[in-house]
C-alpha cells in the first residue's frame, strides 16, 4: 500500500449530463467529448504520479455505465433514450471511465446530497484504506500537471489542509492529512469566493493551510477563449487531447461584402457550398444594383449594409456567432480544405491570411504573388485580397476595421502591427481575380507602382476622400 492517494472526482461523459454550462456554444455530444479529452489528458498526467489512483464518479445512467452493468429496464424513458442514442452509437462509452484510466485504478460512486458532501465521503473513503494523504482533484482543469499534484502532496508534510487555486476564485484541488469535514461544511460552489471562504473558515478552526500552484478551469465559452491563448504561447499544451479537440472544434464566421458582383457571386457560391454546413457563412450586400441578389439562394444567410467594404465586414462581424472570423472578398477562390487551414494557422496565432496566387501567366502578376506573401512575413502586412482570418475578441478589441473609403485593410494590418500581433499565413493559396490589374504587361506594373504610390499618401498623412477619389471602382 501506498502512502499516498489521489481521487478524480468527476462526471461520466454522458452528453446532456456534462459540461452543461458550455452549451448551446457547444452540443451536447461536443461537450461529453471535450470531457472525455479532460479525463485523458488527466490519465496521461497520472501515469506520472507516485500515488494510488481512485475514480469516483457520479451515480444513476453514469455510474452504471462506468460499471459497464447498465440496466435498460431500470432507467427512465427519458434517460434510456440517452442510452439508446448514446451507448448504442458508441459502445465504448459504457465503460469509459475504465477504458481511459485501467485496471490500476480503484472505482466507486460519489455518495452525498450536494458537491461539499460528496468530497467528503470519497475523501473519508479511501483515507478509511490507511492512507497518510490523499488529494482530490475535479476534472475541468486539464492543464493540471504531475508537478501540481507532487506540489500538493509536498505541502501536505507541513499544513492540514491544501488547496489547488483556479482563476476564477474557486479550487480545484483539496488536500489532506486525515478526512475534515469543515472543509466543505457550510460552503456553496460555483461562485468567485469559494476559495477565501473556505480559507477563512479552516483557519478560523486552527486548522494550517497551504495553496498548490494556481490553474485554470474550463467552463464558459470565455474559458474556452482563454485556453485557447494560452495554448497559443504554450507548444507543450498544444500537444494534449484538450487542445487538440478545441482548435478542431473552434467556430468560424466566413463574412463576404459584396456589392455588383453578379460575375463573380455564382461561382463563389459553388465553392462555399463545400463548406456551408461547417462553418458560419454570411453575405453582406451594400446595395448592389445588378443581379448579384438575384443568385444567392435561402441557403446562404443575406445580410444588408450601407455600401463600404470596411462597414459591409463590420456588420456582418457584429451578427456574427464564430470564435474566428473570416473576411472573404467575392472574387476569390478558395483552396482545398479552407477551414483546416485557419485553424492549423489559429494554432499559433490570434491573426491570419492566406497565401495568395492568380491565374494569370504574366511575369508582373507572378511578382506581385511574391511580393504580397513576402510582405506578410517580412512586413507583417496584409491586404483584404489574401483572405484575412482573426479571434473574435482581438477582432472587436482593435475597433473593427477602420469606416474609410479604401485602405481599410492596409489600416487594419497597421493597427495590428502596433500592437505586436504576428500574421500567420497558410500552406495553400486563395486565388484572387486580378481584375483591378489592366492587360498588357507595362501597364500593369503601371497600376502597381501606382497603388504603391496611393498607400505611400496614405501614410503621409494625405486626405483618404482624395486617396479615393484615385482608387477607382474597377465593377
Amino acid at each position: 500500500m501506498k502512502k499516498k492517494a489521489l481521487i478524480i472526482f468527476t462526471r461520466v461523459p454522458v452528453p446532456g449530463e456534462t459540461k452543461t454550462r458550455l452549451m448551446p456554444y457547444f452540443t451536447p455530444r461536443q461537450c461529453a467529448k471535450l470531457h472525455i479529452c479532460f479525463l485523458e489528458d488527466i490519465a496521461a498526467m497520472c501515469r506520472r504520479t507516485e500515488a494510488d489512483i481512485y475514480i469516483c464518479y457520479t451515480k444513476g445512467l453514469s455510474g452504471k455505465m462506468c460499471s459497464g452493468k447498465a440496466d435498460k429496464q431500470n432507467v427512465s424513458g427519458a434517460v434510456r433514450g440517452v442510452f439508446h442514442n448514446v451507448c448504442e452509437e458508441r459502445e465504448y462509452q459504457k465503460d469509459i471511465l475504465y477504458q481511459i484510466f485501467g485496471e490500476n485504478a480503484g472505482y466507486f460512486p460519489q455518495e452525498g446530497e450536494d458537491l461539499g458532501q460528496r468530497m467528503y465521503l470519497a475523501i473519508e473513503r479511501v483515507m478509511a484504506r490507511g492512507y497518510k494523504s490523499c488529494v482530490l482533484i475535479g476534472t475541468d482543469v486539464p492543464q493540471v500537471q504531475w508537478e501540481d499534484i507532487r506540489q500538493a502532496f509536498d505541502v501536505l508534510k507541513t499544513k492540514d489542509i491544501v488547496l489547488g487555486p483556479t482563476a476564477d476564485g474557486g479550487y480545484y484541488l483539496v488536500g489532506m492529512k486525515a478526512a475534515e469535514k469543515e472543509v466543505f461544511e457550510k460552503q456553496t460552489y460555483g461562485h468567485g469566493s469559494v476559495l477565501y471562504n473556505t480559507i477563512r473558515t479552516l483557519e478560523s478552526k486552527g486548522m494550517s493551510v497551504g495553496l498548490g500552484r494556481r490553474q485554470y478551469d474550463i467552463d464558459t465559452r470565455e474559458d474556452v477563449r482563454e485556453f485557447r491563448d494560452r495554448m497559443r504561447m504554450n507548444k507543450s499544451l498544444q500537444k494534449t487531447k484538450t487542445a487538440k479537440y478545441l482548435m478542431q472544434s473552434s467556430r468560424i464566421s466566413v463574412i463576404v461584402p459584396i456589392y455588383n458582383e453578379e460575375k463573380t457571386i455564382k461561382k463563389l457560391l459553388e465553392s462555399l457550398k463545400e463548406i456551408k454546413d461547417r462553418c458560419e457563412i454570411i453575405l453582406v450586400d451594400g446595395g448592389s444594383t445588378d443581379k448579384t441578389l438575384e443568385y444567392i439562394s435561402a441557403d446562404f444567410k443575406l445580410i444588408h449594409s450601407d455600401k463600404g467594404r470596411a462597414k459591409q465586414m463590420n456588420q456582418g462581424a457584429v451578427e456574427s456567432t464564430g470564435d474566428i472570423l473570416f473576411f472573404l472578398h467575392c472574387d476569390s477562390e478558395l483552396p482545398e480544405q479552407p477551414l483546416e487551414q485557419i485553424r492549423s494557422v489559429m494554432k499559433n496565432y490570434r491573426v491570419g491570411c492566406f497565401g495568395i496566387a492568380f491565374h494569370s501567366k504574366n511575369f508582373f502578376m507572378f511578382t506581385c504573388r511574391v511580393i504580397s506573401n513576402h510582405r506578410v512575413r517580412d512586413r507583417n502586412i496584409v491586404f483584404g485580397d489574401q483572405g484575412i482570418f482573426i479571434d473574435r475578441k482581438l477582432f472587436f478589441d482593435i475597433g473593427m476595421f477602420p469606416e474609410i473609403p479604401v485602405m481599410e485593410d492596409y489600416q487594419f494590418s497597421l493597427c495590428l502591427k502596433a500592437r505586436g500581433e504576428k500574421i500567420g499565413i497558410t500552406r495553400k493559396r486563395i486565388y484572387t481575380s486580378d481584375r483591378r490589374f489592366p492587360p498588357g504587361t507595362v501597364l500593369k506594373l503601371r497600376e502597381m507602382w501606382r497603388m504603391n504610390r496611393l498607400r505611400k499618401k496614405y501614410r503621409d498623412g494625405m486626405d483618404i476622400t482624395v486617396i479615393a477619389d484615385m482608387y477607382a471602382d474597377v465593377r
